[in-house]
Parts: structure tokens; sequence; C-alpha cells
């Protein structure tokens, strides 16, 4: 999901460093809708002024984060950005916990399973073992999908307290992404009780045409829940009553053994 690079928030206190700021907002401008971009664009998606966002880009060229691409001479990542998400995903523990299970859900089910982390508004993927069968859409490791139309989305806050369901919609833009798309609260909401009473979360080609989803929550050691696992079965495949009828169970089971071994 591209995302909009809004200009950095003003500085709560004296330690706040602007400058910090403004490069990693430059980082963050950069999306699959603008992959090599010129200072004047870069500025524009920021917010900046041109000779700011110049500094901070002249900043990160110096460290090897943005270069030029060879034809067009537009900026662009580097591969050392790499390192910035790699250092988060060595070692995390709910990464470790769930790869094995991963594994055994993509093996039983015979479609991409998918470990999900909150990041805001959206679910971030932190792992995920891929079918060999055709994927009609590719959403890798780093990816992010809004809660509100995602079935590990749904999975995650339909196990927050129901008391504040309604304030995390209204917090959220919720643009149709498809002529599928749940936009209006009282729909998420009746999905949200739906996940709530059947332990599993659905999604039917409100992400992605073609696309849908099967979830369950991750809980903590203190029964917290920090996360999701989905399957992503094509419609060209199934149907949502047969996806729901197999896959759930298998799902479910994921996510149970890999809550058994989560201590965030």
């Amino acid at each position: 999901m591209n995302m909009t690079a809004n200009p950095p928030p003003l500085a709560p206190n004296a330690l706040f460093n602007q400058s910090l700021a403004k490069g990693l907002q430059v980082l963050g401008a950069f999306n699959t809708g603008h992959r090599h971009m010129s200072l004047a664009e870069i500025a524009q998606r920021t917010g900046m002024s041109k000779a700011s966002a110049q500094r901070s880009v002249h900043t990160l060229q110096v460290l090897g984060y943005i270069g030029k691409h060879p034809g067009s001479q537009r900026f662009c990542l580097q591969p050392r950005v790499v390192e910035l998400g790699f250092n988060y995903l060595e070692g995390h523990p709910l990464i470790a916990a769930a790869h094995g299970y991963l594994a055994q859900l993509a093996k039983d089910s015979g479609e991409t399973a998918t470990l999900t982390q909150p990041n805001g508004e959206h679910m971030l993927y932190l792992a995920q073992v891929l079918t060999t069968q055709h994927i009609p859409i590719l959403t890798p490791v780093g990816s992010q999908v809004p809660m509100y139309a995602s079935s590990c989305g749904r999975a995650y806050l339909s196990n927050l307290p129901e008391a504040h369901w309604q304030a995390c919609l209204e917090r959220m833009q919720r643009p149709a992404l498809t002529r599928c798309t749940r936009t209006h609260i009282p729909e998420i909401l009746e999905q949200l009780q739906r996940c709530k009473n059947k332990g599993y979360a659905i999604n039917c080609e409100e992400l992605f045409l073609g696309d849908m989803g099967i979830a369950a929550p991750i809980f903590n050691i203190r029964k917290q829940v920090v996360g999701a696992v989905h399957v992503a079965p094509p419609a060209s495949r199934w149907s949502m009553p047969q996806a729901e009828a197999t896959l759930s169970p298998l799902v479910m089971e994921c996510a149970r053994a890999i809550s058994r071994l989560t201590l965030l």
C-alpha cells in the first residue's frame, strides 16, 4: 500500500531532532508509486523547502541510503536501506516463534501464509511462506495493509476492548480500495463482532479483486493481542464458504501454536 509523505510533526520538546526527522521523512517519501524522484518532487512530497530537502538528500547520499538512477539521474533508494528493516526483523521473537508453524500452514493449506503485526492503522507483514501455486497478488515482507479492510487487521482489532472499536475506526481513513470494500463503520463493526464470536476474520476481495483473506489473532503470555496470521486464498481457486470451512481451522490452530510461544 502506498503511503503519503506528510510533513514531520512539530518538535514536542527540546530533545526532538528536526534534522533527523526530515531525513527519515525523505526515506519514507519513496514508495511503489515514487521509486525515482527529482529533488523538487522530494521537496513537494515531504512539504520541505527545496534547500532543506537538498541538505537531507545530500546527507543520505553520503551515508549510502540514497543514490541516483544511472539512466534518469533521478534520486532513488539504495540497498543499504534494507539494513534498517532487517535489523528489526533479525531475531524478532514473534518471527522466531512463528516460522515453523507458518511453513506447516502453507503446506497444509496450499496457500501463502503470512505473519503480521500492527503498525499504526496498518498491519505490517513480518514473515511469509509462499505457496508453490500461482499468486495473483504479491504482498512481500515489509508490505502494509489497512486494518479496516484486511482479515489480519480485523483479527487484531476484534481482540482489542470492544469499547475501543468505534474510536479506532473513526480515526482511520477508509477509502474504497475495490468495489467490495466495506467502508462504513457499522459494516466493519459487524465484521469485528463476527471475528470475536468465531475466532477468525475474513476479507473477500476488499483489498484486491481476486484475493481473499482468512486470519486469526496471536496473543502474548499476558493474553494481549500482538498480531495475526493469515492465508490468502485466491478467488480463482476458492469460494469464500469453501475457504472458511477448510482453511479457518488451520489458521486458528497455527495462531494458537504461535501464541503459546510468544513472550512479547
